[in-house]
């Protein structure tokens, strides 16, 4: 049995790799420093449509994908089985749905905040709530993103959580102040690079020592592993065919469709056209990065199958979240680089996913909160050094709820459940906008309110119920009696009679079902609400609110003054004038005034 001191350690030649990466995530913001300083805030924040295709479209797959995805989803597939796996389906379908359902909306809108689209469908209360609810969500999702690498890093070195932490916040607050959105999305798209080529090599070097992809699968079929087809109708069980299809398709959809993350990258591209082939790329990419860490964790079940002991029980490790890291410092401590590589993977995740965080945050504060509720106008410098400021604020935010991120469990789950509740409600309202003309500002605002408490309720109580061992996810069980002396923490891991018949039937949910639950209850509250209060007049909606999938079934529309007072209140006529460029684009008038009118209704 491996003993703890056994532990493989970096090479200075890993160190040299991992801090090329470093230095290169940071010279990016000196790079695009000077270009920064001359633009424009907004130009600052959202690019001004001058990004390319494919660095957009890789910064999109950053945006998803983070140390969470790479460290938890092969450790999801040796604990329990493939049926995860078939969440790229979801996938497919989620791009599919944005791509002609909700992008159109946005791009042609051109609003620097998603959020703002939520004022001019229903009220401003509602448009502050949701923004409330996604700056909510990003604090404790970065603190998450932070522990990750942290976490691996410590593996393979022994360096203090805290600080490692400490030197990724530093980094990317370093190129995200300096350089702004073109900093960020040229990063991303290098970091990408680095993530794949990292799980790729120690994929492929752990399933050529095994034997090849057959002895990996056969490896896996004799452990119980390979699961797809599992049609378990109960919403309790973690992985089945319905809460991975469903429960993982409308995780996808909420958070690429609404998302201010993901809207203000394909935003930023110069036509609708072009972000549909930037959601197309980034489907495609995402799909293919899942399957390999899926893969990735059949491999590791392989590795330390008889006669090798499960690294928790030999006392290698004491998360499952290490498992990758003490896999890869097994398998390759003795080529120097492929380690650094690897956590290089890590990091360039973290630090993709972080920057994105801070810079859309950055952009909701400013817009939602400070011009959109309190009305304020400051100036372009004042702009750029609140922003700025609030990069490094949020920054210090996430490094300081790591303390308490280390305490939870495993972080897929945990992440996917926290991030559900937001997504979920906030898709759930956008939704009831897009596609529910007759839906109210009432009924928006009490369903937002509604969704969120009985998602977070339900999100919240799992968590805190594992985390008491009320509740106990059932792992799939591995041999280890030839192990020797076992601790009892480590065989009621495979419990499977644990009862759970006294606990509260929310939180036992599969953490799948989070997001459509907030969703569900967003529309079927707002329905009810808007049908007691007086539903709209779907002629007085202006269509240019509303996805272009529905258009067909509307009536005639009449004069409708949400638009007409929007425009009314812009900063200028040239945003204005922006705006008609892309309504003109799409259909040959206006329908509610001409150009002229609109324009002459702008205020200089």
């Amino acid at each position: 049995m491996a003993a703890v001191s056994e532990r493989g350690y970096f090479h200075w030649i890993d160190w040299l790799v991992f801090a090329f990466m470093l230095l290169v995530s940071a010279a990016a913001g000196l790079w695009h420093f000077r270009r920064a300083q001359k633009s424009s805030t907004q130009d600052y924040l959202l690019g001004g449509k001058s990004l390319g295709l494919f660095p957009v479209s890789a910064s999109l797959v950053a945006s998803f994908i983070s140390g969470v995805t790479i460290l938890g989803t092969p450790a999801e597939i040796y604990n329990f089985g493939t049926q995860y796996w078939i969440t790229i389906i979801s996938i497919f379908f989620s791009g599919l749905v944005v791509a002609t359902v909700y992008l159109p909306v946005f791009t042609t809108l051109r609003l620097s905040s998603v959020y703002e689209y939520l004022e001019i469908r229903f009220s401003r209360a509602v448009r502050i709530l949701i923004s409330f609810i996604f700056v909510f969500d990003v604090v404790l999702y970065q603190s998450i993103v932070v522990y990750v690498p942290a976490l691996a890093l410590n593996q393979v070195s022994g360096i203090d959580i805290h600080l490692i932490g400490t030197i990724v916040c530093t980094v990317c607050v370093f190129y995200t102040v300096l350089g702004g959105i073109r900093a960020v999305v040229w990063t991303d798209a290098l970091q990408v690079g680095v993530m794949v080529a990292a799980v790729i090599s120690v994929t492929a070097l752990g399933t050529y020592h095994i034997g090849g992809v057959s002895e990996v699968w056969s490896r896996a079929s004799e452990l119980n592993r390979v699961q797809f087809l599992n049609f378990d109708p109960s919403p309790y069980t973690r992985h089945t065919v319905w809460t991975v299809l469903f429960g993982s398709w409308l995780y996808c959809t909420a958070y690429i469709s609404v998302n201010q993350t993901m809207v203000q990258r394909y935003r930023s591209l110069e036509s609708t056209r072009m972000s549909q082939w930037s959601i197309a790329l980034f489907t495609f990419g995402i799909m293919v990065f899942i399957s390999l860490c899926c893969w990735c964790g059949l491999v590791l079940l392989a590795w330390w199958s008889p006669p090798k002991c499960d690294p928790r029980v030999s006392g290698l490790i004491t998360a499952d979240d290490q498992l990758l890291p003490a896999y890869v410092m097994e398998i390759a401590r003795h080529l120097h680089g492929i380690p650094g590589l690897f956590i290089a993977g890590i990091f360039g995740a973290a630090l993709s996913s972080l920057s994105v965080g801070l810079n859309s945050t950055s952009v909701v504060i400013l817009e939602d909160f400070v011009k959109g509720c309190f009305k304020m106008k400051p100036s372009e410098q004042c702009s750029g050094i609140f922003v700025k400021l609030l990069v490094v604020l949020l920054g210090l935010l996430a490094l300081s709820f790591v303390f308490l991120v280390e305490k939870l469990g495993g972080v897929l789950s945990v992440t996917n459940s926290l991030a559900a509740v937001a997504a979920g409600t906030s898709f759930g309202v956008f939704t009831l906008g897009i596609l529910f003309p007759w839906a109210n500002s009432e009924g928006a605002f009490i369903g937002t309110i509604a969704g969120f408490a009985v998602s977070g309720w339900a999100s919240f109580g799992a968590n805190a119920a594992i985390g008491s061992d009320v509740l106990r996810p059932r792992k799939l069980p591995i041999p280890y009696e030839h192990c020797g002396n076992v601790s009892h923490d480590f065989a009621l891991m495979f419990e499977q009679q644990h009862d759970e018949a006294d606990v509260f039937p929310l939180y036992r949910l599969s953490y799948h079902w989070f997001a459509p639950l907030g969703t569900l209850v967003v529309l079927l509250v707002g329905a009810l609400v808007t049908w007691i209060t007086g539903a709209n007049d779907p002629s007085c909606v202006d269509r240019s609110l509303l996805s272009p999938v529905i258009h067909r079934w509307l009536p005639q529309q009449k004069h409708s003054s949400t638009l007409d007072e929007w425009l009314r209140t812009s900063d200028s006529r040239v945003s204005a004038d922006l705006f008609l460029k892309d309504l003109e684009g799409g259909r040959k008038s206006h329908p509610v005034m001409t150009r002229e009118q609109t324009l002459a209704n702008v205020p200089l």
